[in-house]
């Protein structure tokens, strides 16, 4: 069976996914406080580099710029922030669509699920301190069917 990151194109899908995304998010009034402080200037690629790596493509974020471990740390520590997390949802949805994935399809919502999943899950999961992510997870492979291996929704 053909991988998400397979049947949306590779990198260069991820890579304009990430972009769209980027844009959208970096201009909303919620999502954009995030990066209000800056940001890496390889933001996008790596964006990119690290969701292909979760749906199945090359472990190119992982091999070049860290693990699950360091993206987590990255989102934590800030408080709860639910109203953040719906946004840059909608965003993610637009930029879907931005990039050629306006039809409701199969490729369309598992890349939704995953974005949701990351958000409220993964990333929203230490909003109290960064030192309460456990050293050394992998990054979480996603699959047609939701979260592949001992991760799921309660590991991490």
């Amino acid at each position: 069976m053909q991988t998400v990151y397979e049947a949306a194109g590779g990198d260069d899908f991820f890579l304009a996914l990430a972009e769209a995304w980027h844009t959208r998010a970096t201009a909303d009034e919620v999502v954009g406080h995030a990066f209000s402080h800056g940001f890496h200037p390889e933001h996008t690629r790596r964006l990119a580099a690290y969701w292909a790596e979760a749906l199945g493509g090359p472990t190119t974020y992982s091999d070049s710029y860290g693990d699950e471990t360091s993206v987590v740390r990255m989102h934590s520590g800030n408080g709860p922030h639910e109203d953040m997390d719906r946004r840059a949802i909608v965003c993610f949805d637009q930029a879907l669509t931005d990039v050629g994935l306006a039809d409701d399809n199969r490729l369309r919502k598992v890349l939704h699920d995953y974005f949701v999943w990351a958000a409220t899950t993964t990333m929203s999961r230490y909003h109290r301190s960064a030192d309460d992510v456990p050293d050394g997870l992998p990054i979480q492979q996603w699959s047609w069917d939701g979260p592949v291996g001992r991760m799921g929704s309660d590991a991490i």
